[in-house]
């Protein structure tokens, strides 16, 4: 895997404004790393099927291909047209490993849709090993006088609801040792003034993984969380001012926001049998915050 396009210099993001979410991969510069050159699969995840929400770009799109590299047969959901070129160079990097992948456009808000995405993925494989839960969306504001109605519905059903939707959906098709995995943030735990509403979601997703890991245990389910900390992504330019975005992920302890490729480990080591013993849990990739539970 080849991903020498990504060559920024270490912990600098020109400035930069993207208008619409969840923004474009195809459109930031410098591009965030999917994956390491280094990276080398070792068949921990052969023969799995994995559906990914927000898998057309940014951490989803490094889990994605992580999992191909491993051996998974790969789903990726997307949102919306805008999102359909880095939706279909994610689908050709996860072929380019041998293994299969399938885009599938639509609004995992909507349960209706959630019910769709899992009928499709049946007839497509005939059976879902593994659920990353990873779309979200984030408005930033500086009051929460300035949050909506529309805008905080909207942040949970994408964010929280799209959980509850999507598992209701597939877990009739899940077996024992199947896996949950839930993206959830370091705004869960440290809070983020500018984003109170989207840091709200992010704690009921770990609620979520704790409480839902208790419901599938006797199935043998594993349900786990990742919580990224600030993370080179579509999402930065298409949330934040370009000030902002020249200032993303300065104030952690390696002085530098992560690259995708450098959360996606996390994702496989909770997808594959290495993680067999651990339920309920979050892991950390954040750039050195300390964080509590």
């Amino acid at each position: 895997m080849n991903s020498s396009e990504y060559d920024p210099p270490e912990g600098i993001n020109p400035p930069q404004k993207q208008d619409k979410q969840p923004g474009v991969e195809a459109e930031m510069h410098p591009l965030p790393q999917y994956i390491d050159p280094t990276y080398r699969g070792s068949g921990k995840l052969a023969g799995k099927v994995a559906v990914i929400t927000g898998g057309d770009s940014g951490i989803g799109r490094a889990i994605a291909i992580h999992f191909a590299v491993e051996g998974a047969n790969v789903v990726i959901n997307f949102l919306s047209d805008d999102e359909l070129e880095d939706a279909d160079k994610t689908i050709a990097l996860i072929q380019s490993q041998g293994v299969n992948g399938i885009a599938i456009q639509g609004d995992v808000s909507d349960e209706s849709f959630c019910l769709d995405l899992v009928d499709k993925t049946i007839k497509h494989y005939g059976k879902i090993d593994i659920i990353v839960n990873n779309a979200a969306v984030q408005f930033p504001h500086e009051s929460i006088e300035d949050i909506d109605q529309l805008q905080l519905e909207k942040t949970f059903k994408v964010n929280v609801f799209s959980m509850f939707y999507l598992v209701k959906a597939a877990l009739r098709y899940l077996k024992a040792g199947c896996r949950i995995i839930n993206t959830t943030s370091i705004t869960a735990y440290k809070g983020n003034s500018s984003l109170l509403d989207y840091s709200s979601t992010k704690g009921a997703i770990v609620s979520f993984t704790r409480s839902l890991a208790e419901q599938l245990a006797e199935r043998k389910i594993n349900v786990n969380a990742v919580a990224p900390g600030p993370i080179w992504t579509p999402l930065i330019p298409a949330s934040f001012s370009e000030e902002k975005v020249a200032k993303f992920g300065k104030d952690v302890l390696l002085k530098r926001p992560g690259q995708p490729s450098e959360v996606a480990p996390a994702f496989v080591f909770l997808a594959s049998n290495d993680s067999s013993y651990i339920t309920g849990q979050v892991i950390h990739p954040n750039g050195g915050t300390v964080v509590n539970g």
